[in-house]
């Protein structure tokens, strides 16, 4: 064990719910994540509240149900009635000794032996028996490019000369993104907007062509700050609660066109998706590693810069995209996986991320979403969009398996990101998934 962790990473720990011991399970009982849900099998269910759970194994803990039928520690019982209520945000904003107290009680409760578990038992829904919503409904939404290899091989297709702006390993670069667009995947509207064929015709107004994904992690604030009161990175981790898979969907034709000289504006605003459950930081300390910049580099700025977060500051996370088409759903064909990638090739960490953008006086408010922008690696599979690994559209991608191939999405396209940590040590542990399937545009 790493000095982050503690009883709850414990490897040998165990649930008393079968399903959560599985190898290749999401969520085991070291795991523990947040979300939103409702049961959908009541009468009435599409109208009932949304209620906060916790994913363990196949299954969904109803909170407000373990709050009014199990016992618990008396600290922890104020907590859970916040939760009881739905009110993760409420919750979230308590801050670090809130969530660890809690964390702590749900992996006893769940573990193997527990004396709760006759009670919580009956606290259980199936998650295929659930429908999930947004964790938290974003006041904000900032989106990053820290991923510097996802920089280098688009830099490349524009500047061939220049791929890498000089200001790129100073200053940690994002935009304001549409928080308004942001849901949890289902179906995706291929958008319409100004795109331009070549240098001398002028644009015109069609739906998008070049329809992309963007394989990224979402960061989320849990308790905000005060406007004109930068967070230093000392304390950056405490404001971020966890993480989410995230798809920030692209329209590049559109992109190209549009984004100068001030950035992506439409070809992005209409549909960002994350999944459903928020992962801890606390739940992915086993994972922690340090910083590592290439020889030669600059050294962050000192606002940028941490003991913590050189030893500490890298996350090992296992990313992954899969496509399932019209053509393989129809032949019964499962997904295939177009790239594998890692958290650790991030250059910017996420406290370095939430410090940053805090530096200037900016305030964060709890359920803020901040996207680390594409996480790609070196290698050619390693690509987080269809940019990359089509080469800019100009070298069509084979789809294992299929006589089919991609340079972008196509109608009725599903893209499903999917990710997960695992090391010696340590119990394998997953974000989940979020899917998204491309409708015509109208």
């Amino acid at each position: 064990m790493n000095t982050l962790t503690d009883a709850t990473h414990d490897p040998a720990l165990r649930s008393w719910v079968p399903s959560a011991n599985a190898a290749d399970s999401d969520f085991p009982v070291q795991n523990l994540p947040l979300g939103r849900f409702r049961p959908v099998a009541a009468e009435g269910a599409e109208n009932a509240p949304w209620r906060v759970g916790v994913a363990i194994g196949d299954q969904v803990l109803d909170l407000r149900l373990a709050h009014e039928q199990s016992p618990w520690p008396d600290e922890v019982y104020p907590l859970l009635k916040q939760l009881g209520k739905g009110d993760l945000a409420g919750f979230l904003a308590l801050g670090c000794p809130a969530w660890r107290l809690l964390r702590q009680a749900l992996s006893a409760a769940l573990a193997e032996g527990s004396e709760q578990a006759p009670f919580l038992e009956l606290c259980l829904h199936p998650q295929s028996a659930v429908a999930m919503a947004l964790p938290l409904v974003p006041r904000d939404y900032t989106d990053f490019y820290a991923g510097i290899h996802h920089a280098v091989t688009v830099g490349k297709l524009m500047r061939p000369d220049n791929p890498l702006l000089p200001n790129y390993k100073w200053v940690p670069i994002g935009y304001h993104g549409r928080a308004s667009s942001v849901g949890l995947g289902g179906g995706v509207r291929r958008p319409r907007g100004q795109v331009k064929s070549s240098a001398e015709a002028p644009p015109t107004f069609a739906p998008c062509r070049r329809l992309d994904y963007e394989l990224e992690l979402g960061l989320w604030v849990g308790v905000g700050n005060e406007l004109g009161h930068p967070v230093a990175m000392a304390q950056a981790e405490h404001h971020l609660y966890g993480v989410s898979l995230l798809n920030d969907w692209s329209a590049r034709d559109m992109q190209a066109w549009e984004y100068q000289p001030l950035g992506p504006f439409l070809a992005k605003s209409f549909a960002t998706s994350v999944s459903p459950w928020l992962v801890s930081l606390d739940a992915l300390a086993p994972f922690r590693r340090p910083v590592q910049r290439p020889e030669g580099d600059p050294e962050p700025l000192p606002y940028l810069d941490s003991d913590f977060n050189r030893a500490f500051g890298a996350i090992d996370i296992t990313l992954e995209v899969w496509l399932q088409t019209p053509r393989m759903r129809e032949r019964g064909l499962p997904a295939v996986r177009l790239s594998q990638s890692n958290a650790l090739d991030a250059y910017w960490t996420a406290a370095q991320l939430l410090a940053h953008h805090t530096s200037n006086g900016c305030n964060l408010a709890t359920g803020d979403l901040l996207g680390t922008g594409t996480l790609s690696g070196p290698a050619p599979g390693q690509g987080g969009s269809l940019l990359e690994l089509s080469q800019g559209g100009k070298q069509p991608l084979l789809l294992a398996g299929s006589d089919e191939s991609r340079t972008f999405l196509e109608d009725g396209d599903t893209v499903t990101l999917r990710a997960f940590c695992q090391a010696p040590g340590a119990v394998r542990i997953g974000l989940g998934q979020v899917s998204g399937t491309v409708l015509p545009a109208l």
